[in-house]
């Protein structure tokens, strides 16, 4: 299949997708007018007010889908069994990992709480609530999210053996869930405290926006510790459990005699569910409030605090539209599942195009910066297509990946590096044009201000977070649910349907990494924007000038450009060791414990948990703490500029590297996948265990290290923005 028709069958899923509701456009019209009803209370509330009010709306609306959830029948005695131990692994994770970082978070609450200025209004008594704040939000996020989804697996499972239909629905609120839970609080905190600065405080509307970024800070820290965490666990249960049991015992995916199966499905919640769900609560919490960092220090002479809010406008506006959207999830008559999530972010993303346009008009006037916001917008589209041409089983890169599976794993892994780096153009041009575009808007409108139209494009492109989040927590959900299917015994009528799900599930999760890395970029771009507004603010008399021509930049770069790769080989490393603790309790197991193959005995499934869990905490804090000491030793002994050039490399070998090592690791994932269909020898074939070995490779590559740069790049760009006071007041004295 070339290109173009590969083209051609995804814009032909997009357009079934909207005609399979014949209420669709009748709907779209009934919602649009609704909106606009919406915008136009901009006029007359309180922004602030009006944004806690959505947050406050999304969180309860993600309750009622958690009781509709919970009222779900749960199976059987077996698979209440399965998956009350699935739940009672990831809780027990989670609890040590917050452990964890409740005393990391706590020396640096205290930290900031002393070293930072105090300035006119105790900013680093403010800051340090902020941060404490940001991170307990953050962390709560998660809580709910994997609560929800280790409970919705077996009821995804259960609502299988109805239909089609039913499992989707069931999945797919348990995503949202999730979804709502990340943007409802990260909004509530970013405009909870405005409100409170502003009108409580009564702190100047320019002074309040930098205040804002201790809240960042604690949710990047949560993110960051999320991620590796997380990462760990998950895919060294995964490559544990493949190794032994796909290759060596030759058993399928999730059988119950495999005695990683437990720590493989706790994994799927805390790397993929409470894992993003960290990720993209901070790159959509700091993106916001760096949009109103910006516009507080270059706009408040020409429209006042109308340019702070306006990030906010955008972001509450589109949580009723991804609330809408989520309605739209439903199959057609062709059964198209990836059809379904797109009629949902196509309902979300054209009806937040409508009322971004009202709400322009009521804040700026201008529709030039309304343009720019269409570029976020279309960013999120087309990074869709993007990512899913190249991990999708009906494209080429995969199938690629499958085909050279047949000369042994050696071709395997070098087709899956191909694509992988291959992957990277696309998406580089695109943000590239978007970065034009967006530019070229801000500054032809009245604000004249192009940095500020690559804001308010990064904050529309991110502000349908909440779809997006939906349809990437699906993923685990039906992963799991196919798990406890198998490991139940379930007819194969259940199979085939959480089949189908998961099948999906695992192109929307690299969908979902394509935009939290591709929105990563557009963030820390803004980010480093406002680092050097926070440096000519506090050191007014010098001049900063990030040219390549001077040596602490070129140090810098060279620096930053570095700090990915070392990040990401420690990941890697990391999931190495702890693959390597679990094949070996898997072998012991299977040659110790006789009756297992038979299915007479049962596994210690809580062996492999308990190892894996031990092993991701302890080997989660050096990558965190080598990214939080570089960036501040850098700043301290090296100064702004090359602090300043560190940001400039690592946004840029971050955000090609994440690309490679999240695209080509779900490439090879779905070449596996795509075998296992009946392509050159189906399962248990040797074109499947080269298939396998590739798979192994790619799991921590897209799973692991490649969405924790995200998180490095924004808790690298976050913590420059907080030291910029302090370095400009060692230059000034």
């Amino acid at each position: 299949m070339t290109v173009n028709q590969n083209i051609k069958t995804t814009f032909y899923q997009i357009k079934v997708a909207v005609k399979s509701s014949a209420r669709l456009r009748t709907s779209l019209q009934f919602h649009s007018g609704f909106l606009l009803i919406y915008s136009y209370l901009f006029s007359f509330m309180q922004v602030p007010l009006l944004a806690i009010g959505i947050s406050i709306f999304a969180l309860l609306y993600a309750v009622i889908l958690i009781v509709s959830i919970l009222k779900r029948s749960s199976g059987d005695e077996k698979m209440q069994g399965i998956a009350k131990s699935i739940q009672e692994g990831a809780m027990a994770y989670l609890n040590r990992q917050s452990l964890t970082i409740i005393v990391i978070a706590t020396i640096i609450f205290v930290a900031m709480a002393f070293i930072l200025p105090q300035g006119q209004h105790n900013d680093n008594i403010l800051t340090a609530v902020g941060f404490a704040v940001g991170a307990f939000f953050s962390a709560l996020a998660g809580y709910i999210g994997m609560n929800v989804s280790v409970r919705a697996n077996v009821r995804t499972a259960e609502a299988a053996k109805n239909s089609l239909q039913d499992a989707l629905s069931v999945a797919f609120k348990g995503g949202t869930v999730t979804g709502l839970a990340v943007v409802g609080l990260a909004l509530l905190g970013v405009s909870g405290f405005y409100y409170i600065f502003t009108n409580t405080l009564g702190i100047p509307v320019n002074e309040v926006p930098k205040l804002l970024i201790g809240f960042g800070f604690g949710a990047s820290l949560v993110s960051l510790f999320a991620r590796i965490g997380g990462g760990i666990f998950t895919k060294a249960a995964d490559v544990g459990a493949d190794i032994v049991g796909k290759v060596e015992k030759n058993i399928p995916e999730d059988d119950p005699r495999n005695p990683a199966v437990i720590a493989d499905n706790v994994g799927d919640n805390v790397g993929d569910c409470a894992g993003m769900g960290a990720d993209l609560f901070e790159t959509y919490a700091v993106t916001l409030i760096a949009a109103m960092i910006l516009a507080a220090s270059t706009l408040m002479e020409k429209i006042g605090a109308k340019g702070v809010e306006y990030p906010l406008a955008l972001g509450s506006a589109a949580v009723i539209t991804s609330v809408i959207g989520t309605f739209f999830v439903k199959l057609g008559k062709k059964k198209n599942i990836m059809g379904a999530m797109y009629k949902g972010m196509l309902v979300t993303g054209l009806l937040a195009a409508v009322v971004f346009y009202f709400i322009n008009q009521s804040f700026i006037g201008d529709i030039n910066i309304y343009f720019a916001a269409l570029v976020g917008l279309g960013v999120t589209f087309f990074i869709t297509l993007i990512t899913e041409y190249y991990t999708s089983t009906a494209y080429s890169p995969v199938k690629k990946i499958a085909e050279s599976s047949q000369t042994g794993a050696g071709t395997n892994v070098i087709t899956g590096l191909a694509v992988g780096l291959q992957s990277t153009a696309a998406p580089v041009v695109l943000v590239v044009v978007a970065i034009g575009l967006a530019y070229y808007f801000g500054q032809n409108s009245v604000l004249q201000n192009g940095v500020y139209g690559i804001a308010i494009a990064a904050v529309a492109m991110l502000s349908t977070t909440g779809m997006v989040i939906a349809t990437d927590s699906y993923g685990p959900i039906t992963d799991n649910a196919g798990g406890i299917a198998e490991m139940a015994g379930l007819p194969e009528k259940v199979r085939k349907n959480t089949d189908a799900l998961d099948a999906v599930g695992n192109t929307t999760k690299a969908v979902t990494k394509g935009y939290a890395i591709a929105s990563a970029a557009l963030a820390a771009l803004v980010l480093f924007q406002a680092y050097t507004e926070e440096l000519s603010a506090h050191a007014p008399t010098v001049k900063f000038d990030f040219t390549i021509t001077d040596p602490k930049v070129l140090v810098g770069l060279f620096i930053g450009g570095l700090l990915p790769f070392l990040f990401a080989a420690s990941l890697m490393e990391a999931v190495g060791k702890t693959a390597y603790k679990v094949v070996e309790e898997v072998r012991r197991q299977f040659k110790e414990i006789k009756g297992i193959m038979s299915g007479k005995e049962k596994p210690d499934y809580a062996r492999c948990v308990d190892i894996v869990t031990k092993a991701a905490l302890a080997q989660m804090v050096f990558p965190a703490v080598m990214a939080v000491v570089v960036t501040i030793l850098t700043g301290y002994i090296l100064g702004p500029l090359a602090l300043g050039g560190l940001l400039g490399g690592i946004i840029v070998s971050g955000f090609l590297l994440a690309l490679m090592m999240c695209t080509g690791g779900g490439a090879w994932d779905n070449g596996k996948k795509y075998i296992e269909s009946g392509h050159f020898g189906g399962k248990g074939s040797d074109a499947h265990k080269a298939a396998v070995v590739g798979d192994t490779v790619g799991d921590p590559f897209k799973d692991t290290a490649g969405p924790a740069i995200n998180s490095l790049i924004k808790v690298v760009n976050t913590i420059a923005l907080i030291m910029a006071p302090l370095l400009a007041a060692m230059l000034m004295k």
